[in-house]
């Protein structure tokens, strides 16, 4: 191979002549070089991901193992809290076990001394229920919670109080309505002297109408009020004597004649039984004793009729 060379003073060339060998070294250096760089890079980054590895590898295992901690960690929380939870709704069923027993205890008791015995109120079963079985969306079944027991629970209770509430107010009416008969015996010694109706006047020795009935008992005897009501009278009327009168529900009156003390005055509340005078032989009387009279709108009734209730 001949190579000419330019040189820069007068234009002058130089000849330069390069044999076989020479030009075939040139050749292999100008292929080597390429393929000796990307051997040089291919080991340099070999060698780097060499040593980055295990870091890499440890940072992995750690946060691996952080992680599992961690779970471990929310696992036992989740674990305790629930056993919390679990104890707090045991705790809570027992309560209500407790409280519905007294419930039922309760109404039982007050059903015997209401006497109801026709089953309307049953304290020792749950209420009727059914109805045909619907399909659900789900395939699978949970079984009964504490939640659900709390819930089922928490019903009968609420069961309990209604019947209660409705065996109170029936108690009440019957209460009232007992109140309101008069049919307490006025005196609790003596026997009755004289019947309501005809009879032959004490005094005149007559036919005369007696409205009332005549209680016989020892002076000082004490004399209740055959039903409740509000005193409309007390004091002193002609031939009644000491008396004292009393209003009742329903247009009802009651006399109570011939009183040696009266110990209720007008416009006092008085219940069943209570006492409002002593017996004595007061007005237009030949001994001690109680006239009683029953009025209703005006109208004289056998007091009889009620005392032959209790």
């Amino acid at each position: 191979m001949n190579i000419i060379i330019l040189t820069g003073r007068q234009g002058a060339t130089k000849a330069l002549t390069l044999g076989s060998p020479w030009v075939f070294a040139g050749l292999v250096s100008i292929i080597a070089m390429p393929i000796a760089a990307a051997i040089v890079t291919w080991q340099l980054s070999g060698s780097g991901n060499t040593t980055e590895s295990p870091s890499v590898a440890t940072d992995y295992d750690r946060i691996w193992e952080q992680s599992l901690n961690e779970y471990e960690l929310g696992a036992d929380y989740i674990k305790e809290e629930s056993q919390v939870q679990l104890e707090h709704m045991t705790q809570q069923l027992s309560r209500l076990q407790t409280r519905l027993s007294r419930l039922d205890a309760l109404g039982e008791r007050l059903t015997e001394l209401a006497d109801l015995s026709d089953g309307e109120f049953d304290f020792n079963t749950d209420s009727g229920m059914g109805g045909p079985e619907l399909p659900t969306h789900s395939e699978f079944y949970e079984g009964a919670d504490v939640q659900t027991v709390l819930d089922q629970l928490s019903d009968r209770i609420d069961n309990r109080t209604r019947q209660l509430r409705l065996l109170e107010e029936l108690m009440r009416n019957r209460q009232i309505d007992a109140n309101a008969l008069l049919d307490f015996t006025p005196v609790q010694v003596g026997r009755i002297s004289s019947g309501f109706g005809r009879r032959t006047d004490p005094i005149t020795k007559r036919s005369a109408m007696h409205s009332g009935l005549d209680f016989a008992a020892p002076r000082g005897t004490a004399i209740h009020a055959v039903g409740a009501g509000v005193v409309t009278f007390a004091g002193r009327r002609g031939a009644y004597g000491n008396m004292i009168e009393i209003s009742h529900a329903g247009g009802y009156k009651t006399r109570y004649a011939h009183a040696q003390e009266l110990q209720a005055k007008k416009g006092d509340l008085v219940k069943k039984g209570q006492q409002i005078a002593t017996v004595g032989s007061t007005g237009r009387s030949t001994g001690p004793h109680l006239h009683l009279e029953v009025y209703h709108k005006g109208m004289a009734i056998n007091p009889a009729r009620f005392l032959a209730l209790k």
